[in-house]
């Protein structure tokens, strides 16, 4: 398990608009030889085809192609272009599209890549097969089916109070690369591109990417945030070359800041990576975290180099009750699906264990008889 290393890309100062503050994200220097370019699908929803034998049903607003090179000359960003309406919305009605797995080459040095739906199949997919022992308590559905189908809900960005306006009247910076959103304080979501250009390209797709249900309450019902202003105490200016380091300490300040404590729930926990696809010297791969109860978890997927620095990223922060369903399913899976195994692990008995399987919507993989004795004996262990 490794942590997420934003080495090569520096904040800038934030920009609030009432609850939503975005904070940008600058490249030391942009790189070259990967650029990203949008692919729009304005009627949104889209069957995914995973294979021959499986498929689900998903919002799609937009598609990423990657244009990489193998000599490390620069790569045109095949296609990108801006327009009028770049940031329009998804249109009302909802068509169907068939997209074929994940990341599809589209050319020798383009790949086609649908933004988050690799970091949400992750997650779906976390011990999707079900029980890996066949212990009398798990149901036939089960032990057959396993945890299909697995549904997830998630609100678009044009759903999130205020963020519409804060992308749309918000200053692009010189060289910014990547933005942290943030709602109501809470980290909301990480965006970086390899390149500035990419990032003027994309930056109105964040209204149609998929925030949390924590994200879109905060939004709804927190007040305005306040703004944090660098405050330069004049008495110690003396001259421009004075006034240059005390403008770069406040830039240091802020960066500390930032990763140290607003980013730090994203940046100080381990993931577990897997890789998706290679694109020449870059990978592309989707990360885990380790599911900490009431605590910040995100979820995401990035673009590195050989080096392993971040040339693409997005992230999506899972609410309360994803960071528990994944808790119960990985303690689970690490004690083989044995129930009275798992409880013990949680420190709380069998029963409270079925009846958290069951609050937590998979009470159906337990047998009917099994779910009904665990209930009579909470309900004895509360009248006691």
């Amino acid at each position: 398990m490794t942590r997420l290393d934003l080495t090569g890309l520096s904040t800038r100062p934030s920009q609030v608009w009432n609850a939503v503050r975005l904070v940008p994200l600058v490249r030391d220097e942009p790189i070259d030889d990967l650029r990203l370019r949008p692919q729009l699908y304005g009627d949104g929803a889209g069957l995914v085809e995973v294979d021959r034998r499986h498929a689900y049903i998903s919002y799609i607003p937009h598609g990423f192609v990657a244009t990489w090179t193998g000599d490390g000359t620069p790569a045109a960003a095949y296609g990108t272009q801006l327009s009028a309406d770049a940031g329009s919305a998804p249109a009302a009605t909802m068509g169907l599209r068939l997209h074929r797995r994940m990341a599809r080459r589209q050319a020798k040095d383009r790949l086609r890549f649908l933004p988050m739906h690799l970091a949400l199949e992750g997650y779906l997919a976390l011990h999707f097969g079900g029980p890996s022992l066949a212990w009398e308590e798990w149901s036939q559905r089960a032990i057959r089916q396993g945890l299909s189908p697995r549904v997830e809900e998630a609100y678009a960005g044009v759903e999130v109070r205020g963020l519409a306006d804060a992308l749309r009247v918000f200053e692009i910076h010189p060289g910014q690369c990547g933005v942290m959103v943030y709602v109501a304080d809470a980290l909301a979501a990480a965006f970086a591109v390899p390149h500035p250009d990419d990032y003027r390209a994309l930056h109105a797709t964040l209204l149609q990417d998929l925030y949390g249900e924590l994200i879109h309450h905060y939004a709804t019902f927190m007040p305005p945030v306040p703004d944090f202003r660098a405050r330069i105490p004049d008495t110690r200016i003396r001259s421009l070359a004075d006034l240059r380091t005390a403008v770069a300490a406040q830039e240091d300040d802020w960066q500390r800041f930032h990763v140290g404590n607003m980013a730090a729930g994203l940046l100080e926990q381990p993931y577990t990576w897997q890789s998706v696809h290679r694109l020449g010297r870059f990978t592309l791969a989707r990360f885990l975290p380790s599911f900490r109860p009431k605590q910040e978890n995100h979820i995401g997927e990035a673009i590195t180099d050989d080096r392993g620095r971040i040339a693409y990223l997005k992230t999506f922060r899972l609410s309360e009750s994803q960071v528990r369903r994944g808790h119960l399913l990985s303690r689970l899976a690490a004690h083989h699906w044995h129930l009275a195994s798992t409880a013990v692990d949680l420190g709380i008995d069998e029963a409270q264990l079925g009846l958290r399987l069951e609050s937590a919507g998979f009470g159906h993989l337990l047998r009917q008889d099994v779910l009904d004795r665990y209930r009579k004996q909470h309900g004895r262990t509360r009248a006691g």
